[in-house]
């Protein structure tokens, strides 16, 4: 485990790389455990603060000057920048002296023998530059024996043969030299059954002829007149993309000729960004015939970004430029590769770029040249390029990626492979390392896979010394302290979604602060900007996030949380006209003071709550876990309550205060218990589940009268009393209102006289129900609830119609202007109860047309939130005017659905009178079914008092019956 961490120094491994690099491609299943042994071990024995955890995994970290390989790397880069040979020879040697033989040889790790070998490979490769350095000054002689062994190390290696034959040849000795041709050429005819390359031939002919070996061999072009093509190797399984192709292909082939064209490509770590670069470079690649050309920048990787000088030594060398052509000096080496590129036409991939200021002296400025350039960050500080922000795959190519991959098993999964698919989020990196992990385990089925990732996928998605967690932890490091910070504080956020709003409530930073780190964040791409001020995350960043956070001292966890919490907390209650807004106080308590800036932000607090609403059941679960902030888990739905219930999200209110109810049964707070109670019962009242919402309702009654508070006993009282009017239990219902007056008669909205009016209204009493809707009024235009005094209006409009007071059109037009506040208000249940009003005094009006139309906006929102009372009732209206339009047919059909809905609601009235409109439709043709009907109908409403009695006696009487 040391080896692998010395062998990627300052780079997160994750615990899958080095589970394979201790134990292969079988693990045990205490790997993880038995890893974080070994780091413990480790760290008792190795320097404090050597080896840091980090939410990828594990990272060593050593000085400049501790580890060999990177001393060697450095004196190696050193010799191939100088443009002074002898400072390169000296280099050189200084480098090749840290070794003592094979790299790692003593392994049986295959990654960590894997990863020697790779070292070795880059001796090699400076002992070779190094011997030609060493030819060059004249020093032959002295290379014959460390040529000679090293032959012997590495027989067919064709560079090195040269070498020492160059060397022989040089001293005389040509017999041996030709003698080395003759071994190599044997060897490759053996081993490999091929020749030969051109250069060692070249070679051995010069020597026939008793030639001087030249510097460049013979055959060997001058640099301009040969192709060069350095790009590095391409994916054969492509997948997706397409629109991104097109516009990249389009915008480069659309570009005028009087100058180079450059395309910008960025996007979050793994998106797929050098991939995309290097189809396009293989589509377009022939329009540029002259060299294709790769600079890794080190923008977002563990080493530093590479200087524009270092850049341009890599592009000058790509290009067949010799070091000792390269000018040392930035600006004169600038001059040069702007004077070579003007010679050609020239394709340039730049992967990984830092910033625009890194790039400024590399792109190409001559005609004919194209630059590709990919990087995490933004580079708006580029002028005249072609952007192209990549997003994560649509779900369908993230499925076709991974079949690509991994093959038939996929398509024989559909489910798991979407699952996969979607645990990835789309994401090009974490796809491949996914597809990676099944098909080098042919055994594994996807659902295997899926079950490995569970709810942490982050530590599965790795693949030797890749992982996706090290390609996030690369773009948090490299972020300001300040944005870092933030970052993690994001990890802590319940929602999904996020503004400058939360951050600010989340961290403590003024609003413009924390608009400028949402910025920052999302040029980078750790974050989305979907739409303006609206921030989200991917899923892995997410994660990762969380991770990060995860390390968060709990106090600095609770304050934060805390700030979040308050600031919803305060924006939910502000979606309350102010009267309601003292009831909210009045049920949690006043509400901790928000700072200024804060408070000025929520100009719209409906509007946000409507956005916020899919994840307030997050913020709900957040408080639940931590027993500080648990009170905010019941007090955040309180506060919301209206806002949702008036909207008509009524699922939102069901499972925001069941979440409540539960984590309440843990705590003693019977207060805060009768709340919940009191406003989950308001759904199963809404949705005509009046035997669930009476029990809750009760016990909120029991404990509100234990704890004495008049007013909050009075709520839920007169709550019930609205369960008992829809039930059909007008005398309980109103028996309740008037306890209910009696108890106190300082509540804001007064809803007992709502009820009250209702159940007069549903008695035909219209004077006493004219009376309370009067009332109503009153109070709520001193509340100025816009919701209620249209409801209230439509139903004073209505009574005074029935007893005589305004004509129907008076009526018909003031329940139209009554509606318009509704609308605007977004109340949509009470807009379909006015619009069945208005309906039927259309109909009464001979407006058939109309009133049908209206009625079935009705229907459809009543169906739309399940509310079977408020459903069966506008499918008998509209069964009603059906039958005045003369198709008895439909109209038998409304009244059968309307009793069908009654029946499952459990209400006798409205069963009552479905079966009364039945009877009535079926009186013609199946008159002793009619009287059946009927006679039960009669039986209902004469137990309820209702009117509609006195019309089923009628229809009785016309059937041969009597009263």
């Amino acid at each position: 485990m040391l080896a692998m961490l010395l062998l990627h120094p300052g780079r997160v491994l994750g615990v899958g790389a080095l589970a394979d690099a201790v134990w292969g491609a079988d693990p045990p299943a205490t790997a993880r455990g038995q890893l974080q042994t070994c780091v413990s071990r480790l760290r008792r024995v190795l320097p404090p603060g050597t080896i840091r955890t980090d939410p990828a995994g594990y990272r060593i970290e050593v000085g400049p000057d501790d580890l060999d390989a990177r001393v060697f790397d450095r004196l190696v880069a050193k010799g191939r920048s100088s443009a002074e040979p002898e400072a390169a020879r000296r280099a050189y040697r200084q480098a090749l002296d840290l070794w003592r033989g094979p790299a790692l040889g003593e392994s049986e790790s295959e990654a960590v023998r894997a990863a020697g070998a790779m070292l070795d490979e880059r001796c090699l490769a400076a002992a070779e530059d190094w011997a030609g350095l060493e030819l060059s000054a004249g020093q032959a002689r002295d290379l014959i024996g460390v040529l000679t062994a090293l032959v012997e190390r590495y027989p067919l290696r064709e560079r090195l043969r040269g070498q020492l034959m160059t060397a022989l040849h040089r001293t005389g000795r040509q017999a041996e030299a030709l003698a080395e041709f003759r071994r190599v050429r044997q060897l490759l005819r053996d081993d490999l059954g091929i020749e030969p390359g051109a250069e060692l031939q070249l070679l051995h002919k010069a020597i026939l002829a008793g030639e001087a070996p030249a510097r460049r061999s013979a055959g060997d072009e001058p640099p301009g007149e040969r192709p060069v093509r350095c790009l590095p190797r391409t994916v054969g399984d492509f997948t997706g993309r397409e629109a991104a192709v097109s516009r990249l292909v389009t915008a480069i082939g659309s570009a005028t000729p009087d100058g180079p064209v450059i395309a910008v490509i960025d996007g979050m770590a793994g998106s797929g960004k050098t991939t995309l670069a290097l189809h396009v470079a293989a589509l377009l690649g022939d329009r540029y015939p002259d060299a294709h050309l790769f600079v890794d920048l080190h923008g977002h990787s563990a080493e530093r970004p590479l200087d524009p000088a270092e850049a341009l030594l890599v592009l000058l060398r790509q290009l067949g430029l010799d070091a000792d052509r390269i000018p040392p000096e930035l600006v004169d080496r600038v001059g040069l590769w702007r004077t070579e590129l003007a010679k050609r036409r020239v394709l340039v991939l730049f992967d990984n770029a830092a910033s625009s200021a890194q790039l400024s002296d590399l792109l190409p400025t001559a005609p004919g040249n194209l630059a590709l350039v990919t990087g995490r960050r933004r580079l708006a500080g580029l002028d005249g390029v072609h952007p192209e922000s990549l997003a994560v795959l649509p779900h369908a190519e993230a499925v076709e990626l991974l079949a690509r991959i991994v093959g038939d098993r996929v398509t024989a999964e559909p489910e798991a492979a979407a699952e996969v698919a979607r645990r990835c989020g789309g994401l090009p990196l974490a796809l491949r390392l996914a597809g990676a992990r099944l098909a080098h385990r042919p055994r594994w089925r996807v659902a295997d896979l899926v079950s490995r990732l569970g709810e942490s996928a982050l530590p599965e998605l790795a693949a030797e010394d890749r992982s996706v967690a090290s390609a996030f932890a690369v773009s948090y490091r490299q972020l300001p302290p300040r944005v870092r910070a933030v970052f993690r504080l994001l990890g802590l956020c319940p929602g999904t979604e996020f503004d400058a709003l939360t951050v600010a409530a989340l961290t403590g930073l003024p609003l413009p602060g924390a608009r400028d780190v949402l910025d920052d964040l999302v040029d980078v791409h750790l974050i989305d900007e979907p739409e303006p001020g609206v921030h989200r995350m991917h899923d892995l960043l997410r994660e990762f996030a969380a991770a990060l956070a995860a390390d968060i001292a709990p106090a600095e966890r609770i304050e934060a949380l805390r700030g979040l919490l308050d600031q919803q907390l305060h924006a939910a209650a502000a979606t309350n006209l102010p009267a309601y807004r003292q009831g909210v106080e009045r049920d949690i308590g006043a509400l901790t003071p928000l700072r200024p800036d804060l408070l000025a932000a929520l100009a719209d607090p409906d509007a946000r709550l409507d956005r916020e609403r899919p994840q307030l059941g997050r913020y709900v679960s957040a408080a639940a876990a931590e027993p500080e902030l648990a009170a905010y888990a019941w007090q955040l739905p309180r506060a919301a309550w209206r806002h949702l219930y008036m909207r008509a999200y009524l699922d939102d209110v069901h499972s925001l205060h069941e979440q409540a109810r539960v984590m309440l049964e843990s705590r003693a707070d019977p207060a805060a218990t009768a709340t919940v109670l009191n406003y989950l019962a308001s759904v199963h009242c809404r949705r005509s589940r009046n035997d669930e919402a009476v029990p809750l309702l009760e016990r909120c009654i029991a404990i509100r009268r234990e704890l004495g508070d008049r007013n909050a006993l009075a709520t839920a009282m007169s709550n019930l009393a609205v369960v008992h009017h829809e039930s059909g239990r007008w005398a309980q219902s109103l028996e309740l209102a008037h306890e209910v007056r009696r108890l106190t008669a300082a509540r804001h909205g007064r809803d007992e006289l709502n009820t009250l009016a209702n159940n007069y209204r549903r008695l035909g009493r219209h004077r006493e129900a004219l009376r309370y809707f009067r009332l109503r009024l009153l109070a709520q235009l001193e509340i100025r609830d816009i919701t209620r005094i249209g409801a209230s209006l439509t139903f004073i409009a209505v009574l005074k119609h029935k007893l005589g007071e305004v004509s129907l059109s008076t009526a018909i037009q003031q329940v139209r202007v009554a509606l318009r506040p509704i609308e605007r208000a977004g109340y949509r249940h009470g807009a379909a109860d006015v619009r069945h009003e208005l309906a039927l005094l259309l109909a009464a009006d001979g407006r058939i047309a109309e009133a049908v139309a209206v009625h079935r906006q009705a229907v459809d929102f009543a169906g739309q939130v399940h509310n079977r009372e408020q459903e069966s009732r506008f499918r008998h209206g509209l069964g009603a005017t059906l039958r005045l339009a003369g198709d008895d047919a439909a109209a038998r059909a409304m009244f059968e659905r309307s009793l069908a809905l009654a029946r499952q609601a459990r209400m006798p009235y409205r069963i009552a009178v479905a079966q009364a409109a039945l009877g009535d439709c079926l009186a013609g043709e199946n008159p002793a079914e009619a009287r059946r009907l009927l006679g039960q109908a009669r039986a209902v409403l004469a137990a309820l008092a209702a009117p509609e009695q006195r019309d089923v006696e009628k229809s009785l009487a016309a059937l041969g019956e009597s009263g």
